[in-house]
C-alpha cells in the first residue's frame, strides 16, 4: 500500500502540473487520507498510516513535554527560594527491551529540560535518571513509563 500511495502521489504531481516537494507531500497526504478512509471498504490495513499517526502522535507528546519541562524548569529557577527544588536519581524498570528503544528512550529524557539519562543497567532492565526536581518517586516513573516508553513502543512496533 505504501507503494500505491507513492505512486499516486506521483500522479498527483503530474496532474497539477507543478513538480515541487510542496507538491508531492500534499499529494502523500491527501492519498494517505483517502486510503486511509476507504482501507475498510478495500480489506486492507495501512499498517505505515498508523506508524504515522504513533510518529506523530510521539513527536506532540515530546513538544508537550518540552514545553512544558522548560517552563518547570524557568519556574524553579527563577523562585526567590531555591530550597524547594529536590534534585533526585531514580531508577525506572524497563518494558523496551531493544538498544533502540533504549536508547531513543534515554536520549528523549535527556532532551528534556531538567531530567538526564545517566546509566542503564548492565541487564538493560533498569534506567537511571537524574531529575531537577522531584516531588514523587512513583509519580516520576509513571510519567517516563505512561509516556515516553510507551509512545517509543508504539512507534517502534512494526
Amino acid at each position: 500500500m505504501f507503494r500505491l500511495n507513492i505512486a499516486l502521489s506521483v500522479a498527483w504531481v503530474a496532474l497539477i502540473g507543478e513538480l515541487s516537494v510542496e507538491r508531492f507531500v500534499e499529494g502523500f497526504v491527501l492519498v494517505a487520507l483517502t486510503l486511509g478512509i476507504t482501507q475498510h471498504f478495500i480489506g486492507q490495513q495501512l499498517s505505515y498510516l498508523n506508524r504515522i499517526k504513533r510518529v506523530t502522535s510521539f513527536v506532540l507528546y515530546f513538544l508537550k513535554e518540552l514545553v512544558v519541562s522548560s517552563w518547570r524548569v524557568a519556574v524553579s529557577v527563577l523562585s526567590p527560594n531555591l530550597n524547594n527544588i529536590r534534585p533526585a536519581v531514580v531508577a525506572i524498570p524497563l518494558d523496551v527491551k531493544t538498544d533502540e528503544e533504549i536508547t531513543l528512550l534515554a536520549n528523549v529524557i535527556t532532551l528534556t529540560p531538567g531530567t538526564l539519562s545517566l546509566d542503564v543497567s548492565a541487564d538493560k532492565k533498569t534506567l537511571y535518571v537524574h531529575t531537577f526536581n522531584l516531588d514523587s518517586v512513583e509519580a516520576f516513573r509513571a510519567e517516563i513509563k505512561q509516556g515516553f516508553e510507551r509512545r517509543i513502543h508504539e512507534v517502534m512496533q512494526w
